[in-house]
C-alpha cells in the first residue's frame, strides 16, 4: 500500500449526498479480481451517457478536475453495499483523499485498508471547501496527514482529526497483511513450537 504523508493536488467538488457504492462503481463492472483498471468505471453513470460519451457537466470530466486527487463530497459518502471495489475504483482513478461530513463505516474501513485517506469535517466547512475548489480549479490543495492540516492556495488552513492508529497505518503504508507480516518471526516461532 502506498504511504500517505502529504499530497498537494487539485480538489474536485462533488456536492452529492448519499453517494452509494453502486454510484461509485456499478455492480456490472465488478467482475475483475484485481484492483487495476477499475478507475475507468468510476462514477460510470455520472461520467458517461448511455452511448459511452462523456457528460461534460460532470466534475471529473471537466479539464480543471480531470487529474484531481482529492474529492470534497457531501454527507454519507460510500453508503450502500460493502464492495471494496468502490475504493479500488477511486484509487485506480487517482483519488488519494476524500473530504466529507460523514462516510459509511464499511466504506471507511475499506478505505483505510487500501490507503485512501478519509477526512471528516462539518457540513459548513465541507461546503466552503467545495466552493473554494470550484472557484480556484487548478490551484492545489495540500493535505498534510502528519500535521493533520488542509492548506488552501490562499494560505487558509483547516485542522482535522483522525484516529491515531489509522493515521500511523496510512503514513507507514501498512495494510492488514503488512501489519501481520511485522510479526513474522513470532508467527514462525509459534508454528515451530511443539
Amino acid at each position: 500500500m502506498e504511504k500517505f504523508v502529504r499530497i498537494s493536488a487539485v480538489a474536485a467538488p462533488l456536492p452529492l449526498t448519499n453517494v452509494d457504492t453502486d454510484m461509485i462503481i456499478p455492480a456490472r463492472y465488478m467482475k475483475a479480481l484485481t484492483r487495476s483498471d477499475l478507475g475507468r468505471h468510476l462514477f460510470r453513470e455520472l461520467r458517461f451517457d448511455a452511448e459511452g460519451r462523456e457528460r461534460a457537466h460532470f466534475v471529473l470530466n471537466q479539464p480543471a478536475f480531470r487529474n484531481a486527487q482529492i474529492l470534497v463530497a457531501d454527507r454519507n459518502f460510500g453508503c450502500g453495499s460493502s464492495r471494496e471495489h468502490a475504493v479500488w475504483a477511486l484509487t485506480d482513478f487517482g483519488i488519494r483523499c476524500i473530504i466529507a461530513p460523514s462516510f459509511s463505516d464499511i466504506f471507511a474501513g475499506n478505505a483505510r485498508k487500501n490507503g485512501l485517506l478519509l477526512i471528516r469535517l462539518p457540513d459548513g466547512i465541507c461546503a466552503g471547501l467545495r466552493n473554494d475548489a470550484a472557484l480556484s480549479q487548478h490551484a492545489p490543495v495540500e493535505v498534510d496527514l502528519e500535521s493533520q492540516q488542509i492548506r488552501l492556495a490562499s494560505g487558509e488552513t483547516t485542522a482535522f482529526d483522525i484516529n491515531p492508529v489509522d493515521r500511523r497505518l496510512l503514513m507507514e503504508g501498512l495494510d492488514d497483511i503488512d501489519r501481520t507480516l511485522r510479526h513474522a518471526d513470532a508467527i514462525a516461532r509459534f508454528e515451530a513450537a511443539p
